[in-house]
């Protein structure tokens, strides 16, 4: 046996397998492939990674660390995962351990990354934070009084899914006015285009050609020309991401939130935004801290990363 690590993380459409060596952290190889909702098939791809990155490594690995989107239950089953729906209820760490024939350890993927940013990450040296994910959906983990918070199930860290407007527009999911509606990539997407077609994002739809066209990624580039209705729109996105924040920061008295996902592309402005939303709205702020706002630091490597650490003694 080899004394590094390795996680795989497991999303809608890519596999992601990392080699660690624990001891300094060191990232020894890594490989990306396209990842399947089919669970025999998805359980070949793992298999696949492992068996390359032995060969690649010269090594092989006591256990595997899986990070995966969805209700990751404690027994090794994913219960729900909009991404992965034909894995659900698949008995897929079992597969996996008979295929390798070495125990496998699974969780969800926002939880892991969890792992990883606080050990090396942007949660480093705190012992009280929030690792929040702003990409298709919101995606959420915890590090309390200096403990990964996993919860009965294993299901601690969604939310995402709590409501913000009782009363609000009806998600995917089919729940009213959750946070992530207002707050996730997916929205930042939807408020720059309703903007756009209303006619007050002419910016936009400039650099785009069309209101249909205008995304984020235009947004990004005039906050970075300091395009008034660019900073505008902003504004609002980071008062909606500070509203779920503030929940959390009230619920668990959080001393640092990280801010990860590919919108944190827009740097400093998000999280100055961010940051100065909860300065204030937070009740008795001016009793508290202050309630420090970060970048993540790994980006999409965060969930392989955190998935091999899952393995180790490291939390």
């Amino acid at each position: 046996m080899g004394k590094d690590v390795i996680g795989i993380d497991i999303g809608g459409t890519s596999a992601r397998a990392i080699v660690l060596d624990p001891s300094n952290f060191e990232i020894k190889d890594q490989l990306t492939t396209t990842s399947s909702d089919n669970g025999p098939e998805l359980v070949q791809i793992i298999k696949s990674l492992v068996r390359e990155l032995e060969k690649s490594t010269k090594q092989s690995f006591p256990t595997l660390g899986i990070g995966i989107a969805g209700l990751a239950h404690r027994s090794g089953i994913v219960r729900y995962s909009p991404n992965l729906p034909n894995i659900v209820e698949f008995p897929i760490t079992l597969e996996i351990e008979n295929e390798l024939g070495i125990p496998v350890v699974i969780g969800n993927d926002a939880t892991v990354g969890t792992i990883a940013e606080w050990k090396i990450g942007a949660g480093k040296g705190s012992d009280n934070f929030a690792l929040v994910t702003l990409g298709t959906g919101i995606g959420t983990g915890f590090v309390i009084d200096g403990r990964l918070l996993l919860g009965s199930n294993g299901f601690a860290g969604e939310a995402g899914h709590m409501t913000i407007d009782a009363n609000g527009p009806v998600h995917i999911t089919g729940q009213r006015g959750p946070w992530e509606y207002f707050a996730s990539g997916n929205a930042l997407n939807r408020i720059v285009r309703n903007e756009a077609s209303e006619g007050t994002y002419p910016w936009g739809v400039n650099e785009a050609g069309n209101w249909e066209n205008v995304t984020s990624k235009h947004l990004s580039s005039g906050i970075q020309e300091l395009e008034p209705d660019s900073l505008r729109i902003l504004d609002h996105f980071c008062h909606e991401v500070s509203k779920g924040l503030i929940n959390l920061i009230l619920l668990l008295d959080l001393e640092r939130v990280v801010l990860g996902g590919g919108i944190c592309e827009i740097g400093e402005p998000l999280r100055n935004g961010v940051e100065e939303w909860i300065e204030e709205t937070l009740i008795g702020n001016e009793h508290r801290p202050k309630i420090e706002v970060k970048l993540a630091k790994l980006g999409s490597s965060a969930g392989a990363i955190g998935a091999a650490l899952s393995t180790t003694n490291f939390f």
